[in-house]
C-alpha cells in the first residue's frame, strides 16, 4: 500500500483527529487526546494512525464533519517524490483550507469580509460563500498564472423571445415569435453595451389573445405594424454583423432555459420556411449554469428566483422580451463577477436538443448569416 505520512498535534480536550481533505470537507478519526505519532493515507481511501511506541490503528474515512479544532499536518511523501498533480501545488492546498474556513463563517461574517474586499454583499448565504471562495481562488491563481482573456467570448448575446400564447395553451397551439430582443453584454467591461428590439407580425394566429396582450404588454397594433419574421431575422443578422460578431469579436448566445432556441426559434423557422440559423445552434442555458455554479436545485432557477437569491430586484416589466433579456444579463454579470465561467452547455442538432459537456473547448458562434429558405 502506498502511503503519504505527516505529523499531527492534538487539540486539548478533543478525542478526535481532524484531517483536512481536498474538497472542502474534514475527515474525522477518533484518537486519544495528547497522542503522538504519524498518519498514513492509503490508496483505498483509508487512514492509518501509527502511535508512538504503540499498535497500528486502521480506520476508514468517515463522513462530513465540521469543527473549529483542527490539527495541523506537515505532509511529506514517503519516497519524497513530488506529486505531478496540480493539486499538489501549495496554492491549491491553501485554497482548500480557505474554503473550509469560509464554510464555517456566518452570513454576517461573510458580508463583512465581502465588504472588506469591496465585493457585492447581496444574496443568500450560499451565494455569498461561493462569491468569497471564488474571489480568493481567483486572487491566488492570478499570481500563479494570469488569465488569458483571449480564451473567452468577447460578447454574450442575451435573447429572450416573446411568443403568441393563450391562457390555456392546447397541445396543438403553435407559438409564433412576436418580439425579438438582443442584449449585447461585453464580458471584459461587464456592461450592457447595446440592445436590439424588433416586434414580429404572426402569420398563423395574427390576432393576439387578451391573455397574451396582458402578459407581454405587446398590443395588437404593434404586431400589425411589424414585419414578418424573415425580414426581422435579416435585421438581426445585419445588426450582429455591424457589431462585428463572429469576425472581429467572438461571441455566444445566452438564454433563460432551452425553449427560446430549441422550441420557439425552431418552430418559427419552420413556419417561415427558413433553415435554422447556424449562429443560434449552440447557446448557454443560464438556468443550468446557475444551478451548477451555486449548487441549487432546478426549482430555484426561475428568473425571479435567481434575482432574489442574488439579492436583486426585477428591473422593468416582467414578460417584456427586452426587459427580461436585460435582467438575465444582470444575472450573467453577477455570475461572471462571482467567478463563474459561463460557457455553451446546449445545442440543437437535427432538430433535437442535446447537452454540451463542460469539457468541450470554448468556441464562439460563427459569423451571422441569413439562412436560406427551405
Amino acid at each position: 500500500m502506498n502511503r503519504s505520512y505527516g505529523t499531527a498535534s492534538m487539540a486539548t480536550g478533543t478525542n478526535n483527529i481532524y484531517i483536512q481533505g481536498g474538497q472542502d470537507f474534514l475527515q474525522e478519526m477518533p484518537i486519544s487526546s495528547g497522542a503522538q505519532g504519524h498518519i498514513g493515507f492509503g490508496v483505498d481511501t483509508s487512514i492509518q494512525w501509527f502511535p508512538k511506541g504503540g499498535k497500528q490503528l486502521y480506520m476508514p474515512f468517515k463522513t462530513f464533519c465540521q469543527t473549529k479544532q483542527c490539527c495541523k499536518f506537515d505532509f511529506q511523501e514517503e519516497n519524497k517524490k513530488t506529486n505531478s498533480s496540480d493539486f499538489s501545488d501549495p496554492i491549491y492546498k491553501e485554497i482548500s483550507l480557505t474554503n473550509g474556513y469560509i464554510n464555517r463563517m456566518s452570513r454576517e461574517e461573510l458580508r463583512a469580509k465581502l465588504a472588506e474586499f469591496r465585493l457585492d454583499t447581496r444574496g443568500v448565504k450560499d451565494v455569498l460563500k461561493k462569491r468569497l471562495k471564488n474571489y480568493y481562488k481567483k486572487e491566488k491563481l492570478m499570481h500563479k498564472q494570469p488569465p488569458n482573456a483571449e480564451d473567452y467570448y468577447n460578447y454574450i448575446c442575451v435573447i429572450d423571445f416573446e411568443a403568441t400564447c393563450e391562457e390555456k395553451n392546447q397541445p396543438e397551439f403553435t407559438h409564433e415569435i412576436i418580439e425579438f430582443p438582443i442584449v449585447l453584454l461585453n464580458t471584459q467591461t461587464l456592461q450592457i453595451e447595446d440592445t436590439f428590439q424588433q416586434y414580429v407580425k404572426p402569420e398563423i394566429n395574427p390576432q393576439l389573445s387578451d391573455f397574451c396582450i396582458n402578459l407581454t404588454g405587446i398590443s395588437q397594433e404593434l404586431v400589425e405594424k411589424a414585419d414578418e419574421f424573415p425580414k426581422v431575422l435579416q435585421r438581426v443578422v445585419d445588426w450582429m454583423k455591424q457589431k462585428e460578431l463572429g469576425s472581429k469579436y467572438s461571441y455566444c448566445i445566452l438564454t433563460d432555459g432551452s425553449w427560446d432556441m430549441s422550441k420557439f426559434l425552431n418552430i418559427q423557422c419552420r413556419i417561415s420556411r427558413l433553415k435554422y440559423p447556424s449562429f443560434a445552434k449552440k447557446w448557454i442555458n443560464i438556468r443550468k449554469s446557475y444551478g451548477n455554479f451555486y449548487k441549487v436545485p432546478r426549482c430555484q432557477t426561475k428568473l425571479s428566483t435567481m434575482l432574489e437569491k442574488l439579492g436583486m430586484d426585477y428591473d422593468g416589466r416582467p414578460h417584456s422580451g427586452l426587459d427580461d433579456s436585460k435582467n438575465i444579463a444582470r444575472i450573467a454579470i453577477r455570475m461572471l463577477q462571482d467567478g463563474c465561467e459561463l460557457r455553451v452547455n446546449e445545442r440543437l442538432h437535427g432538430g433535437h436538443l442535446l447537452a454540451v459537456p463542460s469539457s468541450a473547448p470554448i468556441e464562439g458562434a460563427p459569423i451571422p448569416q441569413m439562412p436560406r429558405f427551405r
